[in-house]
């Protein structure tokens, strides 16, 4: 399990980036499905909530984020299982690949 809280034995702070993928994997619990991150500009990512098999259209826009922050979220997590504690509470995450729409797109499922 990566502790994000409590990584070798001395406390280290949360990153903002890891705080604000909390926040998005909450509201995918909400509703049983997938955060999906696309990016669409050179400066930010747009997040979805939604079955990535389905078509872009389908996915509903709950966010937008800054490159920084994807980046982040990306070198914070890996493809495959993942267990992060952010403040805290666990979450179990299976990070993945996807094309939606004709575009590359990372997918967060927690079920």
């Amino acid at each position: 399990m990566t502790d994000n809280n409590e990584l070798a034995g001395s406390p280290e702070p949360v990153p903002e980036s890891l705080r604000i993928l909390a926040v998005y994997l909450e509201r995918s619990l909400d509703k049983a499905t997938s955060i999906v991150m696309m990016r669409h500009t050179t400066d930010a990512c747009t997040v979805y909530v939604g079955d990535p098999e389905n078509s872009r259209e389908d996915l509903k826009q709950i966010g937008t984020i800054t490159i920084p922050v994807a980046n982040g979220i990306l070198e914070s997590t890996s493809s495959g299982a993942n267990t992060v504690q952010i403040d805290g509470q666990v979450y179990r995450f299976v990070r993945s690949f996807a094309q939606v729409g004709g575009m590359a797109a990372v997918v967060f499922s927690t079920n």
